[in-house]
């Protein structure tokens, strides 16, 4: 399977929270296809950029595109990506498979084709 994804850019993203600068002025691009991993100590702003990409949070300023299209004004379910969480938002009844196949049965996406991403994702990052 051919790499999937999305572009991500990120154009001088900031966060206040009152008076806590949470994440300040980041601007980066993923490519469709890379894999990034953002490194930081506990408070760094990671899980805040995370959420403002996911549309769980409105940037202070700044502006994030995702495959070329604004989507900082956009709430999380017309952003078409997927986000899994750090701690216990996974399902513990589920296998690791069934986790990350849910949201593609919810999208309703035919079943040969949801194994084929599972495995593709679970390949990716070395756990099939």
């Amino acid at each position: 399977m051919e790499n999937q994804g999305a572009q991500i850019k990120i154009e001088g993203i900031t966060k206040r929270f009152d008076d806590v600068l949470a994440v300040d002025d980041v601007s980066m691009e993923v490519k469709e296809g890379e894999f990034l991993t953002l490194l930081g100590p506990s408070g760094s702003g990671k899980t805040t950029l995370l959420n403002m990409i996911a549309g769980f949070l409105i940037p202070t300023k700044g502006e994030i595109l995702i495959n070329h299209m604004p989507v900082t004004d956009l709430p999380p379910y017309k952003r078409d990506i997927g986000m899994v969480f750090q701690n216990y938002a996974l399902f513990p009844h589920m296998t690791v498979f069934e986790n990350i196949a849910f949201p593609l049965r919810r999208r309703k996406m035919e079943k040969a084709m949801i194994g084929e991403k599972v495995k593709w994702a679970l390949d990716l990052v070395k756990l099939s």
